[in-house]
């Protein structure tokens, strides 16, 4: 498997666990901030915004 195939398979379940478990979701991506926070730039933010709008609706 390559990157590419790991990346959009950890994405879908990201995107189910913020649907089905907001709490954990929440906790998780305040975990991988925490120990990882280059990753999580302001180009990133917005985009989780505009995910957690569309959930919304």
């Amino acid at each position: 498997m390559d990157m590419s195939n790991l990346d959009e398979s950890i994405g879908k379940i990201l995107l189910e666990l913020q649907k089905d478990d907001p709490d954990t979701f929440k906790k998780l991506m305040k975990k991988a901030q925490n120990e990882d926070p280059e990753l999580f730039d302001d180009g990133i933010d917005a985009e989780n915004k505009e995910i957690e709008e569309y959930n919304k609706k």
